[in-house]
């Protein structure tokens, strides 16, 4: 509904990947930053995340055996108690299982990290059908991704957002440089519209 509330599932990626159970505060409205210095046992590594505003996205890889059962439904759970507190209702937030879609090929892995920073060009005009491959300013839809703080883009580009929720490990060798990536991505996906008319 506001920022208060992104801010506070963003401290739930963090206070809920953890095999201790959280703390008694977060059954509040209120919460503390969390000691990032204390000592953790991640239930699992997340490796990208997107908060849209009827639902998220996460990349995530178990650490331990069930770990990615057990963060969402701590997650889903925490937050849907924090929420109804906050806003006097009742019942459940979510609606429906979590989609859940392993990935099982290099294509797809090099694919999904866009996918999921992508999504806040939703809410861009003249970029919303960027899954479609149709975005027709490229140079509009980074300053829109670089102004959009509710993700792991801004990290993964060298801009201390949320560093501290997520592992960037995984995508290291692949996106040594991820602004450069996702800008090319963009510009290609922006000259998509011209290809056809352009001289060999």
């Amino acid at each position: 509904m506001d920022v208060n509330d992104r801010m506070r599932f963003v401290h739930d990626l963090y206070e809920f990947n953890d095999t201790a159970p959280a703390p008694e505060f977060i059954r509040h409205r209120d919460f503390v930053n969390p000691d990032i210095r204390k000592r953790r046992d991640r239930i699992v590594d997340l490796h990208g995340w997107c908060l849209m505003g009827n639902h998220y996205h996460l990349l995530l890889s178990e650490k331990v055996e069930g770990g990615m059962s057990l963060f969402l439904r701590k997650l889903n759970v925490g937050y849907a108690n924090y929420f109804n507190e906050r806003y006097t209702r009742s019942g459940t937030l979510f609606q429906g299982r979590t989609k859940k879609i392993r990935i099982s090929s290099d294509a797809y892995f090099l694919h999904i990290l866009h996918y999921i920073h992508l999504n806040p060009l939703d809410f861009l005009r003249g970029a919303e059908s960027w899954r479609t491959l149709e975005v027709k300013n490229a140079k509009n839809a980074l300053r829109h991704l670089d102004s959009y703080r509710w993700s792991s883009y801004l990290d993964y580009c060298g801009t201390k957002n949320f560093p501290s929720i997520i592992t960037r490990d995984l995508f290291g060798d692949v996106f040594s440089n991820y602004k450069k990536t996702i800008t090319s991505y963009l510009k290609d996906i922006e000259l998509s519209d011209v290809k056809p008319f352009l001289l060999e």
